[in-house]
């Protein structure tokens, strides 16, 4: 079976991805995009962060996951409060049409087999 290309993502997705990103990499102290890039590990380079950043690029859901992960634990500056701003990035992600989890969620829900009454 052929594959399907993915449809295009709403600019205003990708500006709240770049926009969970951006805030993530500054409160992990790293103040310009050539920081992270710099940092041992990074996942992406200088220019893939900065076209997140910017809405022009989104991110795949694993790398999304990747740059969270990194910023609030492997950056040695990052204070432990980020955690709680990297949960919320997530949970915040996942919601959003780009990443197509509500999607999968109401294929799980069409995929119910009905509860028979009576029983």
């Amino acid at each position: 079976m052929p594959r399907k290309s993915k449809p295009p993502v709403d600019r205003t997705s990708a500006r709240t991805i770049g926009g969970l990103l951006r805030n993530l990499r500054r409160a992990a102290g790293l103040r310009a995009v050539q920081a992270p890039a710099d940092t041992p590990g990074c996942p992406a380079a200088r220019q893939t962060i900065y076209a997140y950043e910017r809405g022009g690029l989104v991110p795949s859901l694993p790398q999304f996951l990747e740059l969270v992960e990194f910023y609030s634990l492997n950056v040695p500056s990052a204070p432990v409060e980020i955690r709680h701003q990297a949960v919320s990035a997530v949970v915040q992600g996942l919601t959003l049409p780009a990443f197509h989890v509500t999607n999968a969620m109401d294929l799980i829900a069409r995929l119910q087999v009905p509860a028979r009454k009576g029983a």
